[in-house]
This record gives structure tokens, sequence and C-alpha cells, in this order.
């Protein structure tokens, strides 16, 4: 059994009665693109962009912190059951993320399904290729404050990962 979160890792969410009117209004701008499968918890500030051919799908009971965004510009965002995502995290996909149920992603953390490839040393890092792979967050993994994923990043079930780290594709132990 995992112990509670402390701290900056912490997730909790804030009685609030405007949740709703906050998730009607992103679900109308998203233009469809937005799925929901039960209670939803959204607080205020949450952005939430989905492209053309991307989709969000929020599960049941899982929270968006305060002025978290998540950018969908392809593939699939999937925020599990019971998970929650930390004030200002931001998960970025172009191929997809998946956040397993009762995860808990901390303040300002960062998700990342993609990242240049610095193919060529002469050339700026703005016009290289991309390199997209799908990340993934086991159920009930922690992400910490400030922590980055990025693409191909594996989390397993119940694993953390602390505060200020970053993974890439290798698998987090």
């Amino acid at each position: 059994m995992l112990s509670a979160s402390i701290g900056a890792d912490a997730v909790v969410a804030r009685r609030d009665r405007l949740g709703a009117l906050r998730l009607a209004r992103l679900r109308l701008l998203a233009l469809g693109r937005i799925e929901v499968h039960g209670n939803v918890r959204v607080e205020r500030g949450v952005r939430i962009a989905v492209a053309p051919g991307a989709r969000v799908v929020l599960e049941d009971g899982c929270l968006l912190g305060e002025g978290c965004r998540i950018e969908a510009a392809g593939g699939t965002v999937r925020v599990g059951r019971g998970a929650r995502l930390g004030s200002r995290s931001l998960l970025v996909s172009l191929a997809g993320i998946d956040v397993g149920a009762d995860c808990s992603v901390g303040e300002w953390a960062v998700i990342a399904d993609h990242e240049p490839t610095y193919e060529d040393p002469e050339r700026p890092t703005r016009l290289q290729p991309v390199r997209a792979e799908p990340v993934r967050l086991g159920d009930g993994a922690r992400i910490g404050a400030h922590a980055a994923l990025t693409a191909g990043a594996t989390v397993p079930p119940g694993a953390v990962i602390g505060s200020y780290e970053t993974r890439a594709p290798v698998s987090a132990t």
C-alpha cells in the first residue's frame, strides 16, 4: 500500500460549485472531441485544446486541477478513473497519453509524447524532426511536482517518479 501524497505532490480537490459549468464550457469549445464518462471535477483556469482528429477522454472521478492544460494535437489523451492532475500540470499529445486509474500527477509536471530528435547538430532545434511515441502511466502511479515524462515513457502501476525527475523511453523502476 502506498503512503498518502504529501507536500507539493499532493493533489487535493477544492470545494467548488462551478466545476460542472466549466466542464460544459470546455466540451462546447472542443466541438465534441472531449468524451466525459461520469463525474469529472474541473477547477478554475483549466484549458483543453483538441485538434481535429484527436480526442480527450475523461473517466469518472478524475480531477483537473487549477490551471492545468491538456493539448491534444493528435492521438488520444485518456485520464483514467479517479486520476488527479495537479495545478498547472501540462499534457501535450501528438501520439497519445494514457494516465491510468488513480494516478496522481503533481503540480507543474509535464507529460509530452514527443521530443526533437537532434539528428543534425547544424540545424536549429525548432527545425529538427520530432519523434512521437505514446506515454503510458500505470494505475496508481504517482508523478511528483515539476517532473517531466517524454516520448515513449512508460511508468509501471504503483511506481513513483520523484519531483524534478525526467523520464524518457526507459521504463521507470
